[in-house]
């Protein structure tokens, strides 16, 4: 499907359940989809780093992003992501994501060699000649260690070769200067990159970021509450900030449940990623909650504060709020 200009919304990075035997459970996938849309999304984005992209075969890529595509049933734009260390082998995954039917790609800068700006200008320009597909640039330099400046990313907006960015970089000063040099909160309509998506990463400051001028949001929280996203995403689009702002407030005790796991046990990643499963096995919408190894998994004093953190969101086990 056409995507709309600019995405916008809320647009969640869709976990990867798995089974028992480490492969991707399509069934629980397909009913994540489900929940999501019934969440009133806008979007969704296979295989990102809280699909645990990184930790899947090119096999199981193929297999989760099939699935997303086909549970979607065309109703909102399916984004693809296609991270990988070099443009050789990001044009593979996206020629891969094309045949399967994906809206959208969405990739990061060249990573494990460090890059210049000219290189990385040179590898998103490649790979949206080469597909075709609208391209979201994903900053997150903590996994890359570039940092999309704002300057380079208006030079890639403006000569059409992004579709969007998906900011995950945690540098809020650098979003905001990047919305002001489009343009700004009022005048982004009209501004350098009219089409231009501006998306924050940011579970805890999704409401900021719509106030400075942001599209929409990507939230991992958001698999968990879709509809709590939707009624933040709404408030904003409304002008009603306090609801806004009490909204995210919920949803930041909320997202607490991702240090459910201790931190001299396993890593951040692990703990989010384990908290979202158990968040969505409790809520009866997948079956198991099984992270990709070598994540250790949450123990059951863990899942059990994962559950009193949705207690208190008030989502109940096996009845997402509606």
């Amino acid at each position: 499907m056409a995507l709309p200009a600019p995405l916008h919304g809320v647009i969640p990075p869709v976990c990867t359940p798995l089974d028992a035997c480490g492969e991707v459970d399509t069934g629980s996938l397909a009913r994540l989809v489900d929940h999501l849309l019934d969440g009133g999304v806008h979007g969704l984005f296979a295989l990102g780093s809280t699909s645990e992209a990184a930790y899947l075969t090119d096999r199981q890529r193929a297999v989760a992003l099939e699935t997303v595509v086909t549970a979607a049933r065309g109703r909102v734009p399916v984004l693809a992501g296609v991270i990988d260390t070099t443009t050789a082998r990001v044009l593979d995954h996206a020629k891969a994501a094309a045949r399967l039917g994906a809206d959208a790609l969405v990739a990061t800068a060249p990573f494990y060699t460090r890059t210049h700006p000219r290189e990385i200008a040179a590898h998103f320009r490649h790979l949206r000649t080469a597909t075709g597909l609208p391209l979201v640039a994903y900053d997150i330099p903590a996994a890359v260690h570039n940092k999309l400046t704002p300057a380079l990313v208006r030079e890639l907006a403006a000569d059409g070769t992004l579709a969007g960015l998906k900011d995950s970089s945690g540098d809020d000063g650098s979003l905001r200067r990047l919305l002001v040099s489009l343009g700004g909160r009022t005048a982004r309509p009209s501004g350098p990159a009219p089409g231009f998506a501006v998306l924050t990463g940011s579970e805890l400051t999704a409401d900021a970021a719509l106030l400075a001028g942001a599209d929409g949001v990507v939230p991992g929280l958001g698999n968990v509450d879709p509809a709590g996203y939707v009624r933040l995403y709404d408030a904003a689009r409304a002008g009603d900030w306090p609801r806004a702002a009490a909204e995210q407030e919920r949803l930041v005790a909320l997202f607490a449940m991702t240090d459910a796991g201790p931190e001299s046990e396993m890593g951040r990643s692990s703990s989010a990623l384990g908290a979202f499963k158990a968040a969505l096995q409790l809520l009866g919408v997948i079956e198991g909650r099984a992270t990709a190894l070598p994540q250790v998994p949450l123990s059951e004093e863990a899942v059990a504060e994962v559950g009193r953190r949705l207690k208190d969101a008030s989502l109940a086990a096996g009845r997402p709020a509606p």
